[in-house]
């Protein structure tokens, strides 16, 4: 896909439960299809090419981090999180043969099906996806991207529906190795969502930088950074970024500039050691922005005439320069020729 309109160590064979969207007493389960050649990149490993410093794999198993289990059909890599890994039989054998090897691993009602190279898929997306699965009596729920073409694996998808077509499939077609997705979709009742953010996927290296320079778009950085950094130093924490930016700001204008990386390291130290959550995080960013308050309001009571805080105090007497020639002052220099 090419077309793009902005809108404004080895992971364990078990899965891990985490918050997110969890519509319908089952929950739902994610199948990331992370295989085939991606002759398009000249055969590079795209799950793990990096947009914004994250891995597109890693990137989609963050947006999906609400489901009871995670099936990756494609050989085992480290990965930001805990999944289930499962090969296509033959391995190669299109996303079909894929799909249909996953969802051997799942259970719940709801099954979302995701490609491997989404760089803007958002937890937000994928609720949207279940919400309107849950809400609604088709079978499927998938998004269309910029120009609205079907993205079928970038949807929802009713458990019950697929372990009635795949089957079907494979009988009347002898296998499922080499067919296309639009043989199971085309059996399908579906409700299509427009998002081409979401959608955007990565098939050629045109995408590629087109996703990391929206990344570093001014809008989208903080986040992204922040999202990157939380992965690499294995941190599963939300905090209120602008209340930690109001205290950069507040050290660097009260006290001085480089107080404020400073303060809001010890901020997070502070949290760390009280073993909380968002809350010692705030708490102990009140405490340090009150101070850094404290300190500006001392700078701003000094009295007129005080001179300025960097200014010697008048009772320390300072020494005297020197003249250029390196005597001091009010001395009689050395006549001598050696002196």
């Amino acid at each position: 896909m090419t077309a793009y309109e902005s809108s404004g160590d080895t992971g364990d064979t078990g899965d891990r439960a985490c918050p997110g969207p969890r519509p319908g007493p089952g929950g739902y389960d994610a199948v990331v299809l992370a295989g085939g050649a991606a002759r398009r990149l000249g055969g590079a490993d795209k799950p793990g090419l990096r947009v914004g410093g994250r891995a597109l794999l890693d990137r989609v198993l963050a947006a999906c981090a609400g489901a009871r289990a995670t099936v990756v059909v494609a050989g085992p890599r480290p990965t930001v999180r805990p999944v289930i890994w499962a090969r296509e039989d033959p391995p190669g054998g299109g996303p079909l043969a894929a799909l249909a090897a996953g969802l051997r691993y799942t259970t719940a009602e709801y099954v979302l099906v995701l490609s491997a190279d989404l760089p803007f898929l958002a937890e937000d997306a994928v609720a949207r996806l279940l919400s309107a699965l849950a809400d609604g009596d088709a079978d499927g729920v998938l998004l269309t991207d910029a120009d609205g073409r079907d993205q079928p694996l970038v949807a929802a998808y009713r458990a019950s529906a697929l372990r009635r077509e795949l089957p079907a499939l494979t009988r009347d077609r002898g296998g499922l190795a080499g067919l296309p997705l639009r043989r199971l979709t085309g059996a399908l009742r579906l409700t299509r969502v427009p998002d081409a953010v979401a959608s955007f996927d990565c098939d050629t290296w045109d995408d590629i930088a087109t996703a990391r320079a929206r990344i570093r778009e001014h809008g989208h950085v903080l986040d992204e950074w922040i999202s990157a950094a939380k992965d690499e130093l294995g941190i599963d924490l939300d905090v209120d970024t602008g209340v930690l930016l109001d205290l950069a700001r507040d050290a660097a204008h009260g006290v001085a500039r480089p107080a404020a990386p400073l303060t809001t390291f010890l901020v997070g130290y502070a949290a760390g050691r009280a073993r909380g959550g968002p809350e010692a995080v705030a708490e102990a960013a009140r405490k340090a922005a009150a101070l850094a308050e404290r300190w500006a309001q001392e700078a701003e009571a000094r009295p007129a005439g005080a001179g300025s805080a960097d200014a010697p105090s008048p009772d320390v007497p300072s020494a005297a320069p020197e003249s250029r020639s390196g005597t001091a002052p009010g001395t009689t220099p050395d006549p001598r020729p050696d002196a």
